[in-house]
């Protein structure tokens, strides 16, 4: 499925993608991060799309939640949580996840398969 912008026509002007394209810069050369920390020194895909559109346009896709907020009961999920955190899961982490955005009212699909 492609997802864009609900009245992108009217939303990404040329104006807009060169603020797009100036918010995206600032974040060249960051690597990725795989704890999931809502900073800048790192960032993650659901992440850097969050906050391109957030500081470039102040569009926010999708809504912020806090890892507690998260299903982390899939066995899987859980191995990996261990992994990374041990025993200190940062419960009130700030995180945006790839289904919230695709669950964005502001987005719509334009190709499904």
């Amino acid at each position: 499925m492609v997802k864009r912008l609900r009245e992108a026509d009217r939303i990404l002007t040329s104006q807009a993608v060169t603020k797009l394209r100036q918010a995206a810069a600032k974040f060249q050369g960051k690597l990725y991060d795989s704890y999931f920390e809502w900073s800048d020194n790192r960032i993650y895909c659901s992440e850097l799309v969050w906050k391109i559109y957030d500081r470039g346009l102040g569009i926010r896709v999708g809504r912020l939640q806090k890892v507690r907020d998260l299903d982390l009961s899939d066995p899987v999920v859980k191995v990996k949580i261990k992994e990374r955190y041990g025993n200190k899961v940062p419960l009130d982490e700030t995180v945006i996840s790839p289904g919230e955005m695709f669950s964005s009212d502001l987005l719509v699909t334009v190709r499904q398969k």
